[in-house]
């Protein structure tokens, strides 16, 4: 069997060898791009006559799907797979699988960071204090006794609140299922836009989340509220959003996904945004994320080697 890695997914020298030794012994011959593909045809041509494919965020479109006559498993490097037709690969009989779980504590980590930033304004102060100015009598403003609102509570979810609790915040949550919990108290959507001082989203990309976050329900939030984002872009309508943060409507935004991946356009609404963080899609970027999710990706591929698959997304 084949077995291509269309894109750069983090991978050093010593743990590509590592990764070939083992597929090896499953009679899997690997090939490493180093680069992400130009085009679809590009695409095309990596993935003809393989049997797997290993990706992380770059799109497989419906054609590659239907004219990968070998195809059979795919292991995306990524907990969300909104990037791939996962209910046409279940028609052709192609296994997808994923990464859940290996940037829980990366991401929860991040969000926390964030909201600590945008309250005390460190990023803002670094550069006044370049510039040899004084803090000039600015106050910030602490992550304790606040009202933490988490939208989506998966294990992202859950291990914010835990952290949260351990910073003094009250948490209250959103979910399509209630779950029973110490850690939060759950409310409805737009209860928990209206309460929070920090609203932060960690929920999946669907037709029903996308979009969610509208100019509408984002009128219902807290002038001193801030909004993060480490989930998707497209559940927040960024146009809205920036209106609000340069109105005053809400008092900040820390964003680290957007509508496509990074780096996004000159001309993005969010660079005209105030107070509002931008980073570059880094949730799941630690030292620590990545060798779990590596060791998650290959065992993917050994699991359904082995007819005993994991992390199957479409069953």
């Amino acid at each position: 069997m084949k077995a291509v890695f269309i894109e750069p997914i983090g991978f050093s020298k010593e743990t590509k060898i590592e990764i070939t030794n083992r597929l090896s012994d499953k009679n899997i011959e690997c090939k490493f791009y180093n680069n992400k593909p130009a085009n679809s045809q590009e695409l095309l041509n990596r993935v003809k006559d393989v049997d797997i494919i290993v990706t992380s965020q770059y799109p497989i479109s419906d054609n590659i799907i239907s004219n990968s006559n070998n195809l059979k498993l795919i292991s995306v490097a990524f907990t969300g797979t909104d990037h791939i037709n996962t209910n046409l690969c279940k028609e052709k009989g192609i296994t997808v699988c994923n990464a859940a779980g290996y940037s829980t504590d990366a991401v929860a980590e991040l969000t926390i960071g964030m909201a600590i930033d945008i309250l005390r304004k460190t990023t803002e102060l670094d550069a006044v204090t370049r510039n040899s100015e004084d803090r000039a009598g600015f106050l910030g403003t602490e992550l304790k006794g606040k009202t933490f609102g988490i939208i989506g509570f998966g294990t992202i979810g859950k291990r914010v609140a835990e952290l949260a609790n351990v910073f003094g915040c009250k948490n209250i949550a959103y979910s399509r299922t209630v779950k029973e919990t110490e850690l939060a108290q759950f409310k409805s959507f737009k209860d928990v836009i209206k309460e929070s001082d920090i609203i932060s989203i960690h929920a999946p990309l669907t037709n029903e989340t996308k979009g969610m976050l509208n100019s509408e329900v984002l009128k219902l939030a807290k002038p001193n509220a801030i909004l993060i984002n480490t989930a998707r872009g497209p559940i927040v309508d960024y146009n809205a959003l920036t209106e609000m943060l340069n109105n005053g409507r809400i008092a900040g935004a820390a964003i680290d996904v957007y509508e496509t991946e990074p780096p996004i356009k000159a001309d993005h609404t969010l660079h005209s945004a105030k107070n509002c963080l931008l980073l570059p899609h880094i949730g799941f970027a630690t030292k620590e994320a990545i060798a779990i999710r590596t060791e998650i990706v290959l065992q993917n591929i050994l699991k359904w080697t082995d007819g005993v698959p994991q992390n199957v997304v479409n069953l």
